[in-house]
Parts: structure tokens; sequence; C-alpha cells
């Protein structure tokens, strides 16, 4: 299937989808929004062909600059929720989906952009990589979740520093506070996220998408609750058949073949 705004390939299992509105710095629209959740229907529909996804932007320049704001200033209060709920609703999706999301930022991820970073299981950087949720500066405040996952992902302080400075962050600076977990040069920065997703998806299915599920579950509820959460996932993976071939495998010293079941 083509699409307008965003590039779409499988190399070897691995995903690509590309944020490809150059002119505007990859900004996002509802356009956008829509073949974001094309792909992830192709996605769920070929779970064997697909089995780790990255996301990352067209050009030396952005990841994604934000939301496309000529698009959002003609917007009513009523429209502007619906822009909002279709964001959540994608960046839920991405943190449901079985397989690992890994974003490539390989510019400026401001905004909505940060925002889409957020909602990957992992994030990489190149050195010319900038993050920040500078809504406040168009009267704004983040709308697809920035305020609530960068909480979560910096802690309070930073986040209101953030958030209320509307400042932007250098990929360093973004590591050093949990933003990013390793920044490279951007030549590398692709290669190395292929390899870590290649890496990731040739590990059992069942047991990638449990431990997925229960991290990020067990984040937002009490110890207690989590600590059940995992114990639950460890005694049903015994059930799968990719469990027991694990273990044989190890006895018989030689690689797992994975069935995802």
């Amino acid at each position: 299937m083509a699409y307008e705004n965003i590039l779409w390939s499988v190399e070897e299992g691995i995903g690509i989808l590309t944020f490809n509105r150059p002119k505007v710095l990859n900004a996002l629209s509802k356009r956008t929004f829509a073949e974001c959740w094309q792909v992830l229907d192709e996605v769920e529909r070929d779970p064997e062909n697909v089995r780790a996804l990255v996301l990352t932007g067209t050009g030396e320049k952005a990841f994604v600059a934000g939301a496309d704001i000529a698009e959002m200033a003609a917007m009513t209060s009523l429209a502007a929720r619906r822009f909002a709920e279709s964001a959540h609703s994608l960046l839920e999706r991405f943190e449901r989906l079985p397989i690992v999301t890994i974003a490539a930022v390989n510019g400026f991820a401001l905004g909505g952009g940060c925002e889409i970073a957020m909602g990957c299981d992992l994030v990489y950087a190149s050195e010319n990589a900038r993050f920040g949720q500078p809504e406040v500066n168009l009267g704004l405040v983040p709308g697809f979740g920035g305020s609530q996952r960068l909480t979560r992902r910096v802690g309070i302080m930073r986040a209101k520093e953030m958030v209320l400075t509307g400042d932007h962050y250098d990929a360093r600076q973004a590591k050093d506070m949990g933003l990013v977990l390793d920044v490279l040069p951007l030549p590398e920065l692709l290669p190395h996220v292929k390899k870590v997703a290649r890496k990731i998806a040739s590990k059992s299915p069942v047991a990638v998408a449990q431990a997925k599920r229960i991290i990020e579950a067990g984040a937002n509820v009490d110890l207690t609750s989590a600590n059940e959460l995992e114990r639950q996932a460890f005694a049903g993976l015994f059930a799968t058949d990719d469990a027991r071939e694990g273990m044989q495998a190890f006895v018989e010293k030689r690689p797992a073949q994975w069935k995802g079941a």
C-alpha cells in the first residue's frame, strides 16, 4: 500500500515506519495518524512477517518536529479533542503491540515528536537530536500524553521544567534525564537500532510479548500487584511451545526454533 505521509518497509522481519513530510520537518497531521493506524493493522495481520517495529524520520533534521500547527490553527475545541484522542489511541496501540517498538530519533523530536518517541519501548538518538515539549509557547499544553509519559520517564520536577519553560534539550541531556538510552553519530543510528531490533526479534515472540506487557502494566500499579503479574506470566509461559523448546534447546546446547505459540 502506498502512503502519502509515511514510508513503510519490512527488512528481514523488521518493520521500518518513516515519517515522511520533510518540507514541514515531518510534522504530524490527521492523515499521518490515519496512515500509521493502517500500518499497525498490517503489522497485526501478519505477526510472523514483522517481529519488531522501528520508527524514524526522513532526512537529517527531524524525527518529528511536532504537530502540524497550520492544521491545528483552524481547529475548534471539539476538533482538537478528536485530534488528541486519535494521537492517544495510536500511542496506546504502540504500547499494546506484542512486538518491540524502537524510536530512532534522527533530529528534532518536539511536542508530538517527543510524545511519539515516548510511546515506544526503546529510544535511541543521533547526536543532532533535540527533545522538548514546547506547547506552552503556543498557548497550549501537551496533547498526546506528553505531560504524563514525560513525568513517568524523567520525574515530576524535570517534567514540569520541560513543559513550563518549553525549552529544547540536546541528545546528551535527554540521555542524562532518562529519555534516551544511547546517543550515536547520525550515520550509525539506524544501523544500531536495526541491530537491536533484530536481536529482540530473534527471541521467543510469546516471551517478548509477555515481558513487554508485564513491565508496562507493572509500572502503573503497586509492587505487590506488579509481582503478581510477573508470577502469572512466568507460570503461564510454561504451557507454551516456545518455553518447552527454549529450555530443551538449552539442555541440548542448540539454537531454539521458536514457534511463537
